[in-house]
């Protein structure tokens, strides 16, 4: 696997990728990584915290051939799998890729002047020059094959439903009814739709991000916890009363599955993730009045919340994942 998203970088493809290796040891299946944390790196312009590799086309394919490798997946469309992506083609080698964040959208609300329309085309030559391209949810698949994307294939994600339980919920020190963000504080996630919201009790933050201090002092009201250990984080799911998603930027959103195994509903935008996962009602609430969502997704039974992540475990996702890579081999010419 291929990934300029990697440690100490936390956000969703990082525990995607974590998580899916522990599972796949389990089919028999040995994972080996090529990230950042290889070579010498270099701050993202506007996003410090992401590290961009330094390297070159040849440091790049001496290691993918010192992997010997069966299948080399492409997880990310940063400089490694851009000259991952060279290698393959170069030397015929199949390879998969996956679409983990609507990077067009991204781009555009950190510079403006980029058009949206120049990166798909751009992403769409990236990904359709591979065997597969795998896609969190369908409504993702909907919109990427009307922009010209092919072979797609399904890959959802999972949750531990043993470490985020309803079990867990227990007192937190806000007034109540409390509302819960989980995530980066960054622009791309939309967070002043959640906090200029007029909701009652109180408003939670937990992570941290290159906004965080910007919006800690636009929004004194509001309760930031910047980053909390795992044990921790499972406690402030359960103990919350709704988890609100304002992202309209991601293609799936971890945090709402991780939310409902909490037994806590979610409420978000009717976009990609939260339509796929809550659209139909079950577990969370989607509208585009996000405080209608909110303060509706109140009166969700919790026991539905839990109900709805138990669809999605990490055993799921690693069969979805081995299942994409045979069918993309299988495509393959004879010979």
């Amino acid at each position: 696997m291929v990934t300029d998203a990697w440690r100490p970088q936390v956000n969703g493809v990082v525990h995607t990728l974590e998580r899916l290796t522990e599972t796949l040891k389990t089919f028999g299946v040995e994972v080996r990584f090529l990230t950042p944390n290889l070579f010498r790196t270099l701050p993202m312009p506007t996003y410090p915290d992401i590290r961009l590799a330094l390297t070159t086309p040849r440091r790049v394919r001496k290691l993918i051939e010192e992997s010997d490798a069966d299948h080399v997946h492409i997880v990310t469309e940063g400089p490694l799998g851009l000259m991952a992506k060279r290698h393959c083609i170069s030397q015929k080698q199949p390879f998969t890729t996956s679409y983990h964040t609507r990077f067009p959208e991204y781009v555009t609300a950190r510079l403006p002047f980029v058009s949206e329309n120049w990166t798909y085309n751009w992403l769409k030559k990236f990904h359709n020059a591979g065997h597969g391209t795998m896609v969190a949810t369908p409504s993702m698949a909907r919109d990427l094959e009307a922009r010209g994307f092919t072979k797609l294939q399904p890959w959802t994600r999972g949750v531990n439903v043993e470490h985020f339980t309803p079990d867990k919920r227990g007192a937190l020190d806000f007034p109540r009814p409390i509302f819960l963000c989980v995530g980066r504080v960054a622009v791309e996630k939309n967070l002043p739709a959640f906090l200029d919201l007029d909701l009652p009790g109180s408003k939670v933050i937990v992570g941290e991000g290159p906004e965080l201090e910007r919006l800690k002092a636009k929004y004194p009201d509001a309760h930031f916890l910047g980053h909390r250990p795992n044990n921790e984080l499972a406690r402030i799911y359960a103990s919350a009363d709704v988890f609100v998603f304002p992202s309209r930027t991601d293609t799936f959103g971890n945090v709402i599955i991780e939310a409902l195994a909490s037994g806590t509903p979610v409420a978000g935008f009717p976009v990609t993730g939260p339509i796929d996962i809550v659209g139909d009602g079950f577990g969370g609430v989607v509208s585009e009045d996000l405080r209608l969502a909110a303060l509706t997704a109140l009166d969700v039974d919790r026991s539905a919340a839990r109900e709805r992540a138990m669809r999605y475990t990490w055993k799921a996702c690693a069969e979805m994942y081995m299942d994409n890579v045979r069918a993309a081999r299988a495509s393959l010419p004879s010979g």
